[in-house]
């Protein structure tokens, strides 16, 4: 193994910890010497990475630093390619399309130039289908989701026939066809899934819901047999 990738794995074992790991359990899990894990993380520490501790207490890495994209794999860079891609190509809010496309070009703008030939180069494609369109801004959603904020909607049916709705939005599914808003209606007091393209007017609220959006989620997934993501 190199020492980039050494590097690179050690970043990520502090990275999935919140409480501090202690030296000789680090060197273990990259089998590597006690004195080679201390200069590891004096290498980091120069670099810039927010890593606290000291010999006999344990490490650990403060929230907030980022790899380097030049440490993502192949495999990783194609998938952050598609991805973004898929984003761009399938999104029915320009603002998320966009900010896709942006996304990907910083990215590719600091890799490695072997590694940016290869993002340009990937043959893996995203293909376009057609998506019934939205007469909102999801954005509105997206922003109300983050702030746990309640929305009013207008909603159109399957027969036509629009309704007003506060609703609690927690979650935005992507489809083949279609976008759902998964939220708490107040109108039905239960979970609903509501097209977006169905949705004539959407206005933003300062309300707080109530309930964290984690629960609900959580609620929600036991309640339609969802699995968490893995």
């Amino acid at each position: 193994m190199s020492r980039t990738a050494r590097l690179l794995d050690l970043l990520q074992l502090l990275r999935n910890r919140s409480t501090p790991i202690t030296g000789p359990a680090l060197a273990q899990e990259l089998g590597i010497s006690i004195r080679s894990l201390y200069r590891d993380i004096a290498t980091l520490q120069a670099q810039g990475a927010d890593i606290i501790g000291e010999p006999g207490l344990g490490y650990v890495l403060r929230p907030g630093f980022t790899l380097p994209p030049l440490m993502f794999s192949a495999d990783e860079i194609e998938a952050i390619v598609l991805g973004s891609r898929w984003v761009a190509a399938r999104a029915d809010d320009g603002r998320l399309s966009q900010s896709a496309k942006q996304a990907l070009s910083k990215i590719t703008a600091v890799l490695p130039a072997e590694l940016r030939e290869r993002a340009e180069a990937t043959n893996l494609l995203v293909a376009r289908m057609g998506l019934a369109p939205a007469t909102i801004d999801a954005g509105i959603i997206r922003l109300a989701i983050r702030n746990e904020r309640k929305l009013i909607i207008t909603y159109r049916g399957p027969d036509d026939t629009e309704t007003e709705r506060t609703i609690w939005p927690f979650l935005i599914g992507f489809f083949e066809q279609a976008r759902l808003v998964a939220a708490w209606c107040e109108l039905r007091q239960g979970y609903r899934h509501f097209r977006i393209d169905r949705i004539s007017h959407v206005e933003a609220t300062e309300v707080r819901y109530p309930r964290r959006r984690a629960v609900m989620l959580k609620e929600w997934r036991a309640e339609q047999n969802v699995p968490p993501p893995a």
